[in-house]
């Protein structure tokens, strides 16, 4: 049995529980208090080199880090994740994107908003972060316009990783609403059989209002 190591509130992990429920997969999990500073200590740098959640422990011992490298290596075999070539470079092209362009906007933001932190990252940072998400906002409306998930007509993995932060986006304070066909999505997602609907808030953390 793998082990998952979690933080509730983290998207980031709640993209491999939503995975994992969708393949019916057995894992035990370890919580790692990330703002206590667990997430650096050597045993769990071991896991995940930055210190963040989620890892994976595979049954040999084997760790994998980041969370899209983590539902590529579930979701193989599965329909997930197609095995024809430019079928899989669809769903990699969203999974870099999310990486690139949600992790640094929405994600930023959602973070750093739950967490009583924006007024310490200043006004230039959080505006370039804000237009970085609208921006996504924008791209995701306008692609959703053409198909029902974002790789095409299955569901996959790219819908996963995307999902996880977007379908939060009004807690960054973004215009959720606003974007039609990024809401018709999100439900489309939360349709799916096996779906995961309990996010946790940073406030369940005591620790969350410091910095890492």
């Amino acid at each position: 049995m793998i082990t998952l190591y979690d933080y509730l509130p983290s998207q980031n992990a709640y993209k491999v529980r939503l995975l994992l429920n969708q393949l019916n997969r057995p894992y035990r999990t370890e919580y790692v208090s990330i703002f206590e500073g667990e997430g650096q200590s050597d045993a769990y740098l071991k896991a995940n080199p930055m210190g963040a959640v989620p890892a994976i422990r595979l049954e040999d011992g084997t760790f994998i880090a980041e969370s899209n490298a983590i539902l590529t290596y579930l979701a193989e075999g599965s329909r997930f994740l197609p095995d024809d070539p430019v079928a899989r470079a669809k769903v990699m092209q969203w999974l870099f994107f999310e990486s690139d362009y949600i992790q640094n906007g929405a994600a930023s933001l959602r973070y750093w908003a739950l967490t009583n932190k924006l007024s310490s990252r200043g006004a230039e940072l959080v505006g370039q972060r804000s237009e970085t998400a609208l921006r996504t906002l924008r791209v995701l409306d306008r692609e959703l316009a053409e198909r029902p998930f974002l790789a095409g007509q299955a569901y996959t993995i790219a819908d996963i990783s995307v999902f996880a932060y977007m379908h939060r986006a009004d807690e960054a304070g973004l215009p959720l609403a606003q974007y039609g066909n990024v809401v018709a999505w999100i439900q489309r997602v939360m349709d799916q059989p096996n779906f995961v609907s309990k996010v946790y808030p940073y406030s369940i953390d005591p620790h969350s209002q410091g910095e890492l």
